[in-house]
């Protein structure tokens, strides 16, 4: 469904902008990513709303066929921010140590403390940590609003299949220019 409306007490969730995760994708892959995350958290923090930044610092359990990128600590400095997203004391922080912000967090509980209603979600990987995300906020009870060009995936199909089938049953998708727009006009 294309985009049409904002609630007035929506939120954005930034997944995985971190300096560990960035790193691992190929050079200048997330670059528009996080500059157009930026944008969107600058429009939310503009309107009072509230930037949900999310990192990753650990792993579900259980046996996966392929190979786990990590087995034991994380390097030092790989659940930083990246500076270009321009992350504020304000914004709220999670961190979670599965796919989705969701499952192992408060993150739940918080948003509907304020009274939120809607999220949007961008980031990184559209195909796991975006997308889980989504699913679970959508299973929360939240209306979803998927920014498309502030997302990526190392993965292209992966990216492509959540895009094309998965996201349309989750919510609503747009640019982050068309989600500016809309926060612009119920300002």
């Amino acid at each position: 469904m294309p985009l049409t409306i904002l609630d007035p007490n929506t939120a954005l969730i930034v997944v995985d902008l971190q300096k560990g995760v960035v790193g691992m994708a190929p050079a200048g892959m997330l670059d528009a990513v996080v500059e157009r995350s930026r944008a969107l958290a600058g429009a939310f923090r503009a309107r009072g709303l509230p930037v949900v930044m999310v990192t990753v610092d650990g792993v579900a359990p259980g046996r996966t066929e392929e190979p786990r990128r990590f087995t034991g600590a994380f390097p030092p400095g790989f659940t930083d921010l990246v500076p270009e997203l321009d992350p504020q004391p304000g914004d709220i922080r999670v961190t979670k140590q599965t796919w989705g912000a969701f499952a192992t967090t408060d993150l739940e509980a918080r948003l509907k403390a304020l009274g939120v209603t809607q999220v949007v979600v961008t980031g990184v990987s559209t195909g796991t940590g975006v997308e889980a995300t989504a699913r679970q906020a959508y299973e929360a009870g939240f209306n979803v609003t998927l920014a498309l060009d502030a997302m990526a995936d190392p993965r292209p199909g992966a990216h492509d299949r959540s895009i094309a089938e998965v996201f349309p049953r989750l919510g609503e998708r747009g640019t982050a220019a068309d989600i500016i727009t809309l926060l612009n006009k119920g300002a």
